[in-house]
């Protein structure tokens, strides 16, 4: 009996320092990964070098640091990349990474014809969900469409985009919503990308877009979600665009399932949540996965070690090699149940994307988007806090045995302080050794591409080989085509989900009757973390519950954050860290309201945060740690009030 292909086994990866991710992915491969997915910490994601000081904390915490092409050379250093399979997580600055990745590729001596991999370059979902954006819509399209037009030419089997719906589901967003974003985000980057290829090359062209997804708990509807996917596509390509040839409509996709369900509680229960997500995109044949990547049980913790990834990848292995899954064809073809629910998907997102279709495409619907995740989200929230959604181990069958997967000093990674310093040293080596004159060249052809809208990838490669660093590349693009804030997508009127909340509205309503006026709750995002999920909810709530907000959104400084909380009059400040920058940060945070005289502001923080930072970020003065556990925000908000409560009325 013949066998199908097993789809590319990946593990999303990286921390610290290239050096180190390189040992990690060698490790990875050696025990059979198929193929690349490299991590980016945030200072690379958002086109700073790991010195710039909103970098402070944040190197070498989500992914690796690439400041120049001397990290890319030791990233990959024994991996040849003709070779390899590579995906590279990167959105504003894919063109830089690329340019530093072929760069590297030359100087091992490869067919740059016969690379293989995908840049995610999707930055419309980066103002709805991520963060990592740099500049405003026009230009960061129209270097998306750069990148595209470029491979066309010389990475012939490079995919220049994977439009992202992960990130979608993982702010909230509905089936029908993933879908019609998604959609509509691809149909920007099409109409942008007509121009700049030949007519004749523009249905290959298509063919060349993929998408990456996620996979939520519902495996059912997430099933039925990947086969109206892979249908609307092959109807979007033929009636919009005029793409004949089926083989180019087809949907191509990978995912990574999802990481929003991971739980705090009881996180051994992972294991099975992300088995049975990943048979919503292995199952269907003809709605099958080409590459997945499977989350580690413990990532609601902190960071995962080499062991917990490689459990992940047995996971994969057993389900493609042990079981007949890859014998049978499509299992589901006929199926009525199936069928019924895949055309109710399609009619939800049909809608969806008339409506965005009517604004004008995705990049003039950016704020409705953002406004609709934010919204379901809080929606998907309520609906844990009341329990009508069960979580197991979360608001039902609470009651356990402690965990010997989550005890001892090893049960997570945590990232040397020491790498962030090294990487830093090594940076300003780089520059020292470098000619200064030929950077300068190569940055000035880069700007000239810039400004007259040549596309920029091939004056990227010769800044690349050239020693300029990402920093440089970033402050380039920043100058020539600005900066730009993504709405927040929370509005300052409250909305109609006040049910069950009278009681804590009565409480800020006494408290604020006490302090003469509204309790005011700032809540910041200091550094360059960009999951703002969390507090975009915490400041919906609190807006909902009565309270004053004042939230500018992700990016900001800790003296920015400390400036609001003067200039406001906060009663109380909220800080959310996702990146596992919160030590640092915060105490800067904490030592700059000291310094403002506002130390008896209190301060509260939520993030992924480990008991032992926890108890550090007490020391410090925090008032209260909030972790994914939790859940219960109405709680959160009652804590608030009683904080202000607590203290005298001179100094509220």
């Amino acid at each position: 009996m013949t066998k199908d292909k097993p789809w590319l086994f990946r593990t999303y990866a990286g921390h610290s320092t290239a050096k180190a991710s390189n040992d990690l992915y060698r490790t990875n491969l050696s025990k059979g990964q198929t193929g690349l997915s490299v991590a980016f910490d945030l200072p690379t994601q958002t086109g700073y070098d790991s010195d710039h000081v909103l970098s402070r904390g944040e190197v070498g915490k989500v992914g690796v640091p690439v400041s120049h092409l001397g990290d890319m050379r030791a990233l990959f250093d024994q991996i040849p990349l003709e070779q390899m399979n590579t995906s590279m997580t990167i959105n504003a600055t894919a063109p830089w990474l690329l340019a530093l990745y072929i760069a590297v590729a030359e100087e091992q001596g490869a067919d740059i014809t016969q690379l293989q991999g995908t840049v995610q370059n999707d930055i419309i979902k980066e103002y709805l969900s991520r963060g990592t954006y740099i500049c405003p819509p026009k230009p960061s399209l129209r270097m998306i469409t750069d990148v595209a037009a470029y491979t066309r030419e010389h990475l012939p089997k490079w995919n220049p985009m994977n439009v992202c719906s992960y990130h979608l589901q993982e702010a909230g967003a509905t089936p029908e919503q993933e879908l019609a974003f998604a959609l509509a985000t691809a149909c920007a980057v099409l109409d942008d990308l007509k121009d700049k290829v030949p007519a004749q090359h523009f249905g290959e062209m298509v063919g060349r877009i993929s998408f990456f997804v996620n996979a939520g708990i519902r495996f059912v509807t997430e099933m039925c979600k990947m086969r109206a996917f892979s249908e609307l596509w092959d109807e979007l390509c033929r009636d919009r665009y005029g793409v004949a040839d089926a083989r180019y409509r087809r949907f191509r996709y990978g995912v990574q399932v999802n990481s929003l369900g991971l739980t705090e509680q009881q996180p051994e229960n992972n294991v099975y949540r992300i088995l049975i997500e990943a048979l919503a995109v292995t199952l269907s044949k003809n709605a099958r996965a080409r590459a997945v990547q499977l989350p580690a049980w413990n990532e609601a913790l902190g960071l995962p070690r080499k062991w917990d990834q490689q459990w992940s990848l047995r996971m994969q292995q057993i389900l493609a090699f042990e079981t007949d899954l890859l014998e049978y064809g499509d299992l589901f073809d006929g199926n009525p149940v199936v069928d019924a629910k895949v055309q109710a998907l399609k009619e939800g997102a049909r809608a969806e994307l008339a409506l965005i279709d009517d604004m004008g495409g995705a990049v003039s619907a950016i704020d409705y988007m953002k406004g609709r995740l934010v919204e379901a989200n809080a929606e998907r929230i309520a609906r844990i806090e009341t329990g009508e959604t069960t979580v197991v181990g979360v608001n039902r069958f609470t009651t356990t045995e402690p965990s010997p997967l989550t005890t001892g000093d090893a049960a997570i990674m945590v990232i040397d302080e020491a790498a962030e310093r090294d990487q830093i040293a090594r940076l300003q080596a780089w520059r020292a050794s470098r000619d200064e004159g030929a950077v300068r060249a190569a940055l000035d052809e880069l700007r000239a591409a810039a400004l007259s809208g040549a596309n920029v990838m091939p004056a990227s490669i010769k800044a690349a080989k050239a020693g300029a660093t990402t920093g440089e590349w970033g402050l380039m693009v920043r100058q020539v085509f600005g900066e730009y804030r993504a709405p927040t997508g929370v509005s300052r009127n409250p909305s109609n989900r006040t049910e069950g909340l009278e009681e804590i509205r009565s409480a800020v309503d006494a408290v604020s009757t006490r302090l003469g006026r509204r309790l005011k709750f700032v809540v910041g995002k200091p550094g360059l973390d960009g999951h703002s999920n969390g507090a975009e909810q915490i400041a919906a709530r609190a807006r909902d519950c009565g309270m004053d907000i004042h939230y500018d959104g992700i990016r900001l400084t800790p003296a920015e954050i400390v400036s609001a909380a003067g200039d406001q009059q906060a009663h109380v400040v909220g800080l959310s860290i996702l990146s596992g920058s919160h030590v640092p940060l915060v105490a800067e945070v904490m030592d700059r309201m000291q310094a403002a005289g506002l130390a008896d502001t209190p301060v509260v923080v939520g993030g992924i945060i480990p008991d032992e930072d926890a108890a550090k970020l007490r020391a410090m003065g925090v008032a209260a740690v909030y972790t994914p556990k939790d859940f219960e925000l109405n709680r959160i908000m009652m804590d608030i009030v009683g904080l202000v409560q607590a203290r005298p009325v001179a100094a509220a």
